[in-house]
């Protein structure tokens, strides 16, 4: 996400109501896309949602992974997989293996075992980096959406179609849609951490 690009000027807004509206359905799609990266990261515990962007070759097409099988937690540390057809058992298990997940899954014939082993402190650490990574990259997509509306906003006031006080009022107006994304950003992260560091 790079900062230095300059304002989408490829919407025209007429008034401060449509620039408020717009950098509101941007972050809300910003902190969207932050819940569903963040749900791939491995935490100590047995979710499938690890699994979520792994792709299996079915038939020549790369098809995601629960549209091929049923994927279930039976207990804290076991994901299962029941393949739709049995013939994609040897197939699943390369995509799962080639994820570098750190998984190692086995079958029976019918049905993918995946045991979740304990993550080390190590492992812990170097997962919490990489979240802490991914929660700034989506910091960072907010500011960028409040300096495009902040554009917008100057451009209206320029046009001649907002007063003053109307530009300041919705400056504002944006300033706090950004504070409080920002902090949801933040807790779904912190809750991420605390996640993979307690193991829960």
């Amino acid at each position: 996400m790079k900062s230095d690009q300059p304002a989408a000027t490829s919407n025209t807004f007429q008034s401060t109501k449509d620039v408020e509206a717009h950098a509101k359905t941007r972050m809300d799609k910003v902190l969207t896309d932050l819940q569903q990266e963040i749900s791939t990261i491995r935490t100590g515990r047995a979710s499938v949602g690890i699994l979520d962007n792994i792709k299996v070759d079915y038939y020549g097409t790369p098809t995601p992974l629960n549209q091929v099988a049923n994927l279930h937690v039976p207990e804290p540390a076991l994901i299962t997989i029941q393949p739709w057809d049995a013939s994609q058992i040897a197939t699943i298990e390369k995509a799962i293996r080639n994820a570098e997940l750190g998984l190692n899954p086995g079958n029976d014939g019918k049905l993918i075992r995946i045991p979740i082993p304990p993550l080390t402190e190590e492992r812990r650490k170097e997962i919490v980096k990489r979240l802490h990574g991914v929660a700034e990259d989506h910091r960072v997509a907010a500011r960028n959406i409040r300096r495009d509306a902040n554009e917008h906003l100057k451009k209206l006031l320029k046009d001649k179609l907002i007063s003053e006080d109307e530009e300041r009022r919705s400056l504002d107006e944006i300033q706090k849609t950004t504070t409080a994304q920002i902090a949801k950003i933040d807790s779904t992260s912190k809750s991420k951490e605390t996640e993979i560091m307690g193991g829960k």
